[in-house]
């Protein structure tokens, strides 16, 4: 048996994982899906907390997994926890320097976007489909039904989340790293290693692998079946 905690990424709760660990846990393992906090003092270092209160309530060492957002937290919390954690997945996403943000990560464009939504709502509520998929961040697969259910239960992100970044340690060489590739190939990140793109730069290291599961961004509601496949295989 193997003991994994799943960490959400932006907008979306523990629930979205719901059949992933339902998979997991009919394969014999202990599942943790965890809520982030979403409170309007939430920043990315609050989410760290979050994370590593969840580690110190584990029996033994993790399979810690990250979706989207939440990969530079689980990093971040990985090395403050480091007896904790197992093994690190990145789904679809990657870790980023020490207090980078998820918006520093985006065109300028994009940023000017984000900040005026943020002044008029005071959040950032979850874009429509369309506007994920133009974002790139890649909606295939996910049943029109079940995106529009986990739509209506999402919740719109703080500030302090969007606008900072988490407080990293010193990235372990003999901590397990693997990269769950869906919306793009180990091909398209081996171009960003080499370029020293943040958020890939780190990836070139021994202790880093890449599984391939083509399917959208959001892989726990297009292909979970699939994806607790690759999770089992890394426990």
């Amino acid at each position: 048996m193997t003991s994994y905690l799943l960490v959400p990424g932006f907008w979306i709760d523990a629930t979205a994982w719901s059949a992933v660990a339902g998979d997991l846990r009919a394969r014999g393992h202990d599942v943790t899906a965890l809520d982030l906090g979403h409170g309007p003092g939430a920043t990315a270092r609050t989410r760290v907390d979050d994370v590593l209160a969840a580690l110190g309530g584990a029996g033994e060492p993790v399979v810690l997994v990250g979706h989207s957002g939440a990969g530079p937290v689980c990093a971040a919390a990985a090395e403050r926890a480091r007896d904790r954690v197992a093994h690190l997945v990145f789904v679809d996403t990657g870790p980023l320097p020490d207090g980078v943000a998820q918006i520093d990560f985006t065109p300028p464009d994009a940023q000017a976007a984000t900040r005026a939504t943020l002044a008029e709502h005071g959040a950032l509520p979850m874009p429509s489909r369309a506007e994920l998929d133009a974002a790139g961040s890649s909606t295939a697969g996910i049943p029109d039904t079940v995106f529009d259910d986990v739509r209506a239960r999402s919740t719109a992100e703080p500030p302090g989340v969007v606008l900072t970044g988490a407080r990293r340690g010193t990235p372990d060489l003999s901590l397990p790293k693997t990269v769950v590739a869906c919306s793009f190939t180990p091909a398209d990140a081996r171009e960003l290693i080499d370029a020293g793109v943040p958020g890939f730069a780190e990836m070139d290291g021994p202790e880093w692998t890449f599984v391939v599961l083509p399917t959208g961004h959001w892989p726990m509601l297009s292909a979970p079946s699939e994806l607790a496949g690759v999770l089992d295989g890394l426990g």
